[in-house]
């Protein structure tokens, strides 16, 4: 059995312990040596014994289960796990970085710092909810800043997997999170519900906008179901030179019906790398919290609110597609522009929440010498914005399903890969060269190569193919 009060030197199954780096209420961390894995490693180790909440054992075991299932740069790699009967332990990689926790010790945050360490922890969320986990303990303590400007997530023990069994809800434990950061369902008691995760990355960029948290530090749960009905102080109301956009971005995400938030984290990293495209609505003018009528009226409908059940987080993720389609604004006459359009409307038709992504790509202007040099780029990009414009205006689209852009490359599809993978666009749409082109068009073709190297699905339409 593993010794009650572990101490550096100790060797466990073969591991060092080194400095101890955290010691709290549910266990200790050690820095472990492990040379064979090429990575800094770490051991944690859970508090079991007599006088010990048995919430402990459970959610040490829920991370050992979980962590093994996941990967990708934005969790740690798992490296081994001690048996629960004999020797319960679990190593992982240690992720180099500073917490969004020590960050915030100088809140609020620059605007564009909080858009950027916002749309990177949505990076984040949405890779796990891909993956059908939902973290369901997101706040600045378990966010780490990598050096490369990527986030890394740590500390699953109140996560939920949806191909695993969740221990915490089967033992019938109130596992709601960190009160700050839990959402209006974990409340009430659902942990499958990755909408959650959007509602406490909302209280994160709050805080790091103004500093406050916007439902303060309930210590009972009758303060958590606070946050069913109340709305909390506007960001505006609290710092006045945050711009609308951002405040429509976090009212959006803090929203106490899930079906009014943001439906994917890729929605939110995109709008928070894209604010220019956000479409506004009241939540940004807001400046003060719903008098006592709308309070009341919110009360009313939070009453009795039970969240109906969800499908698997990666289900529930594909409801909201990011779509691109690649338009050739260059040549508003060529024939694939009208199927094109076409395949467009049916692919969005099944969606309720899809964001529909119309890229341009144009070789920067030619600017010359004089004073209408600058003019002549900023002009000539506009012009391809309007052609988009017209382009999309069929479709009639709401603002808020729309993005246009148009994108400066001597490379058309380097510039649409790349703009896909920065925006987890989950669909590519683009018209193929015309049937009346040599018969090499194909291979030589934007099409071709974009179909080749995209990491998403790719729609390719031709003349005809409606």
């Amino acid at each position: 059995m593993l010794e009650r009060v572990p101490q550096a030197g100790s060797v466990i199954d073969g591991f060092r312990l080194g400095e101890c780096l955290h010691t709290g209420a549910q266990g200790q961390i050690f820095r472990v040596a492990a040379p064979e894995q090429g990575f800094p490693a770490v051991m944690k180790l859970p508090r079991i014994g007599p006088g010990e909440p048995a919430e402990n054992l459970i959610s040490f075991e829920t991370e050992a289960m979980i962590l093994p299932a996941l990967s990708g740069p934005h969790v740690p790699r798992f490296v081994a796990a001690g048996d629960l009967a004999q020797t319960p332990y679990l190593v992982t990689e240690w992720i180099e970085g500073e917490s969004l926790e020590a960050r915030l010790r100088r809140a609020p945050l620059d605007v564009q710092e909080v858009a950027r360490i916002g749309a990177a922890i949505a990076d984040a969320v949405h890779g796990l909810h891909l993956q059908d986990a939902i973290h369901l303990d997101l706040k600045p303590d378990n966010v780490i800043l990598k050096a490369g400007g990527e986030i890394a997530l740590i500390d699953f023990g109140l996560a939920h997997h949806a191909r695993y069994p969740d221990l915490l809800a089967e033992e019938k434990r109130f596992a709601a999170g960190s009160a700050p950061y839990v959402s209006p369902e974990q409340v009430l008691g659902t942990r499958s519900d990755p909408r959650s995760d959007i509602f406490a990355l909302g209280v994160v960029l709050y805080e790091m906008a103004t500093g406050a948290l916007p439902f303060g530090l309930p210590a009972t749960i009758a303060g958590l179901r606070d946050r069913l009905w109340m709305d909390p102080v506007p960001p505006r109301a609290r710092r006045a030179e945050l711009p609308r956009w951002l405040q429509e971005v976090i009212l959006r995400c803090l929203d106490p019906h899930a079906d009014e938030r943001y439906q994917s984290a890729a929605h939110v990293a995109f709008d928070l790398r894209h604010p220019e495209q956000i479409a506004l609505t009241v939540r940004a003018g807001k400046t003060g919290r719903a008098g006592l009528v709308g309070q009341a009226r919110r009360w009313w409908r939070a009453r009795g609110a039970r969240p109906a059940p969800r499908p698997v987080p990666t289900v529930q993720v594909g409801t909201a597609p990011v779509i691109m389609v690649a338009v050739d604004t260059a040549h508003a006459d060529d024939p694939r522009q009208a199927p094109l359009q076409r395949a467009t409307a049916r692919v969005i038709s099944p969606s309720t929440d899809f964001r529909l992504v119309c890229v341009s790509v144009i070789r920067a202007a030619a600017v010359a010498d004089g004073a209408g040099a600058a003019g002549s780029a900023s002009e000539t990009h506009l012009e391809h914005l309007v052609r988009l414009r017209h382009w999309v205006e069929p479709l009639r689209l709401p603002a808020r399903r729309l993005s246009l852009h148009v994108l400066e490359s001597p490379s058309p599809e380097r510039a649409l890969l790349e703009f896909a993978r920065r925006n987890h666009v989950d669909l590519i749409l683009l018209g193929a060269p015309s049937p009346a082109q040599h018969a090499l068009a194909w291979w030589r073709s934007v099409a071709s190569s974009v179909t080749a190297n995209a990491h998403c699905s790719v729609y390719v339409v031709r003349v005809g193919s409606d």
